[in-house]
């Protein structure tokens, strides 16, 4: 980790109510640590939309298990993908309805990809990816 800078930013009051609110019901403990998490978030964004650098993301699915040949499509795509998925979590929600999570790691363009043909597959009742970052780049 580097040296602290300090530095002042212009803003309006209103805005700055808004924040602190934020800033208070996150649990931040005060506002530099809200406007660092702001940044990172800005920048591990900023990775993704790069698409070539190294990233971690997951990909949530909620299917109907009973519908045919739902199941073994989702799993081909994910032995498709077997070298760009870490992990995997599958719950029972109830009688008819899984949830399952992937870890996957890769190029940005590459996860998304996968993402896109897994939550694409006719059946599936929703599906989300959330990005992060292998947390490298940002020291």
């Amino acid at each position: 980790m580097g040296e602290t800078i300090r530095f002042g930013i212009s803003i309006d009051d209103g805005l700055l109510e808004r924040f602190d609110r934020l800033v208070t019901e996150k649990g931040y403990v005060n506002r530099s640590e809200a406007i660092r998490d702001l940044i990172r978030d800005a920048l591990v964004e900023q990775t993704w939309e790069d698409g070539n650098e190294e990233t971690v993301g997951t990909v949530t699915l909620v299917y109907d298990h009973h519908v045919h040949d739902l199941a073994d499509r989702l799993t081909a795509i994910q032995h498709d993908h077997h070298d760009r998925i870490i992990s995997t979590l599958h719950v029972h929600l109830d009688h008819h309805n899984c949830l399952e999570v992937l870890i996957v790691r890769g190029k940005a363009s590459q996860i998304k990809a996968i993402a896109d043909s897994l939550i694409g597959v006719k059946g599936v009742k929703h599906g989300k990816l959330v990005m992060t970052t292998t947390g490298r780049e940002l020291g």
